[in-house]
């Protein structure tokens, strides 16, 4: 089985080829190819740096709310706001 160590949107994911990864955003339609940067392709000795994975977009979605709160006591300040990370669920095709 091929597997891969890819960079996409400031992250590295480790993937293998058939798995869905979600990853942050990425510009593509919904059933679109794209090509994604790789750091290493395969693994052990027959490892080599540097190349491309072809992978299709499966869906774009949220993920859960996250909650920041700041307070400092005494001092009668306290802010909430919440945050939710957009992703791209993506299906890789080719190692």
């Amino acid at each position: 089985m091929s597997y891969a160590i890819i960079r996409t949107g400031g992250k590295q994911f480790a993937v293998a080829e058939g798995e869905q990864v979600r990853v942050p955003s990425i510009d593509a339609k919904e059933g679109g190819k794209v090509d994604i940067e790789a750091l290493v392709l395969g693994e052990g000795k027959d490892a080599k740096l540097g190349g491309t994975i072809s992978a299709t977009v499966v869906g774009h979605g949220r993920a859960e709310k996250v909650i920041v709160f700041k307070k400092k006591r005494r001092k009668q300040y306290k802010r909430k706001q919440g945050h939710r990370q957009g992703y791209t669920e993506i299906k890789i095709e080719k190692i």
